[in-house]
């Protein structure tokens, strides 16, 4: 472990093992993102979680790729304590960040294709 590292855990920020609400996430975001602005590594730990959310997971780790490189990302941010599925389910909300953060204009445009709304919001 370095010396600096900070090693957060999901469970104590959320206050629950239920990581299923966006605030939750964001609240980890919050936490995770001050400690990269300062090129600190962090060990997101998810022990003692026992449900996860795709909505949690793109508010505590998917909008970090719209503030932070990837290479960043990957140096600085690890997880552990993750279950095979959970960590399925990671890796697919950050491979979708990164895909909307390429061209954040064409995924907006095609969210509200979907939704059957084309004015802007």
């Amino acid at each position: 472990m370095e010396s600096n590292e900070l090693i957060l855990s999901v469970f104590e920020v959320v206050g629950s093992p239920l990581c299923v609400a966006s605030s939750d996430g964001q609240k980890v975001f919050e936490r995770v993102s001050a400690a990269m602005k300062e090129s600190r590594p962090i060990v997101l730990t998810f022990k003692n979680v026992t449900s996860m959310t795709s909505a949690f997971l793109n508010a505590a780790i998917g909008q970090l790729y719209g503030q932070f490189k990837e290479t960043d990302i990957r140096n600085l941010l690890k997880v552990q304590d993750l279950g095979q599925d959970d960590l399925a389910l990671v890796k697919r909300v950050v491979d979708s960040a990164k895909e909307y953060f390429k061209d954040p204009k064409r995924g907006d445009s095609a969210v509200r294709s979907a939704l059957g709304n084309d004015s802007d919001w």
